[in-house]
């Protein structure tokens, strides 16, 4: 996902997004677990999205109490 795109999104849709990529980072991890994980390079990616979007997050969170 890139930087552009996340900016792009609504709150909302932010948060929508977040959630959902936990989730598939959740179901990797119970794949890895047991073995059936076939792209290791998804975890890190999901990783990355992951700070992305929570970076975004907070960068809205000081913009609207500086404002």
């Amino acid at each position: 996902m890139r930087p552009q795109e996340i900016r792009a999104l609504s709150d909302v849709e932010l948060q929508a997004r977040l959630r959902s990529v936990q989730e598939e980072l959740f179901n990797l991890r119970f794949q890895k677990v047991i073995g059936q994980l076939q792209n290791y390079n998804r975890l890190t990616q999901l990783k990355r999205d992951i700070a992305r979007l929570k970076t975004e997050m907070r960068m809205r969170q000081l913009r609207r109490q500086s404002a």
